[in-house]
């Protein structure tokens, strides 16, 4: 770490300030993408029908997609997860079998008898087909660095990002961090550690013991915090270009973007100011 870097204690990195953060799960909204499942053939005495399906969000967690896919299937708490070693996911070397990255939000039919190992194959091969294709394994390598480390920004940049548009500056933010050898400090990570979604941090919380803790652990998480979409990955191969280490949205949409830690307290102040001022009473 660069010894002008402020001490851990005062540097709060998070778009919503000082003591708060972006709940894990959050969804920017985009356009789902239609997966197909491999289904009997109808014999032609069936009347056509729509299938239902199954909406997996942007930026949702691992945990999550597997209690979606248990409710959407009917089945027993815990049972999408129990089914893991028997799915044969193709995930990269460096997953070490963890498919949190790899469940790629999209839309997905559930044919007849749909199984979890089933949908959950039909999300790797669908994300594996996005990441590993020239875009984005390129990018990624402009970047020196490899898809999966490419994925695991991109959940950051999910998890932490206002809008779309500040996707390439959250980005930009990580790489120059990064760069400097200075901790990410992303809130998004202590509340993956925790397993929670919340929008308070405090102190204690930045101490846990954890190698998710970007406040403890340098460089990157171990793995994706979430399940990132193509705009948040678009983002980690392309980040818009800038200097900036600090961002916080002082108020919806106005998400402020920063090199200078001095001004980054000032936005700060205003947010928490703006936090204990009463809500206006409606009218009409």
């Amino acid at each position: 770490m660069q010894k002008n870097t402020p001490p851990r204690s005062t540097i709060r990195l998070t778009r919503r300030g000082r003591l708060a953060l972006v709940a894990t799960g959050a969804v920017v909204a985009g356009t789902a993408v239609a997966v197909p499942l491999l289904s009997p053939e109808r014999t032609e005495k069936e009347a056509p029908r729509k299938p239902a399906t199954l909406v997996i969000p942007e930026g949702w967690r691992a945990g999550q997609i597997y209690q979606a896919v248990d409710k959407a299937l009917a089945l027993p708490a815990g049972t999408t997860r129990k089914a893991l070693p028997k799915a044969a996911l193709k995930l990269p070397e460096d997953a070490e079998g963890n498919p949190e990255g790899y469940l790629f939000p999209a839309t997905y039919p559930l044919d007849k008898k749909p199984t979890p190992e089933a949908l959950l194959a039909s999300m790797v091969d669908t994300a594996n087909k996005k990441f590993n294709r020239a875009p984005i394994a390129a990018g990624a390598q402009r970047n020196a660095m490899n898809v999966y480390q490419a994925v695991t920004i991109a959940s950051l940049v999910q998890a932490e990002a206002a809008t779309k548009a500040d996707m390439g500056k959250v980005a930009r933010v990580v790489f120059n961090r990064l760069e400097r050898g200075m901790p990410l400090q992303m809130d998004s990570t202590i509340n993956y550690a925790l397993n929670r979604s919340t929008v308070r941090t405090t102190e204690r919380d930045t101490r846990i013991e954890s190698p998710y803790n970007s406040y403890q652990r340098m460089g990157l998480p171990p793995t994706p915090i979430d399940n990132p979409g193509e705009e948040a990955m678009r983002a980690a191969i392309d980040p818009t270009p800038g200097d900036w280490l600090y961002f916080v949205t002082v108020k919806p949409g106005d998400t402020r973007f920063t090199a200078n830690f001095q001004e980054h307290q000032r936005n700060v102040a205003e947010f928490n100011r703006n936090q204990r001022s009463p809500a206006p009473k409606a009218t009409g």
